[in-house]
């Protein structure tokens, strides 16, 4: 990810519908702590490109104090190039970084609500399974589920 296209990404989590308002400013810092200085932000951003303009984005990191543990903090695709493949690409392209990085095994955490069970069958369709779903974590009736994904297949 380049500081160009950080408008089109930042457009890309204003128009998904999951994502709240007052989430969005997080995710803006982590984009700009890695466009400031990538390397001691601690994250990682891909942008994935259709015919030269973005058109979705991963943002993921080694999670602190641990050893091979690896957090998808954000993964979002523009609405219309949704089912074209390009999450799929951004996650299969995570899943190598870490690969390469020695990671070996990857967090990802999101909501039980409606709205993300699409999120949720994604992530499930591409090999991660639920290890926790913790009751009211972001509000009530909103559950925090987490899955994860072993790259080392060891338990």
């Amino acid at each position: 990810m380049t500081r160009i296209d950080k408008f089109t990404v930042m457009e890309i989590l204003r128009a998904t519908p999951e994502f709240e308002p007052f989430e969005i400013p997080v995710a803006e810092e982590l984009l700009d702590a890695f466009l400031q200085d990538s390397y001691q932000s601690g994250y990682h951003v891909l942008v994935a490109e259709v015919d030269r303009f973005v058109a979705g984005y991963a943002c993921y990191g080694p999670t602190p104090l641990t050893e091979g543990t690896w957090d998808v903090y954000w993964i979002a695709t523009a609405p219309k190039k949704q089912g074209q493949g390009i999450g799929s690409a951004l996650i299969a392209s995570v899943e190598d970084k870490i690969k390469e990085a020695q990671g070996r095994l990857i967090i990802i955490e999101t909501s039980s609500t409606p709205e993300y069970e699409k999120a949720r069958r994604f992530y499930l369709s591409r090999g991660y399974q639920v290890v926790c779903q913790i009751a009211g974590f972001y509000a009530p009736g909103d559950d925090q589920v987490i899955f994860v994904k072993r790259l080392d297949k060891m338990i």
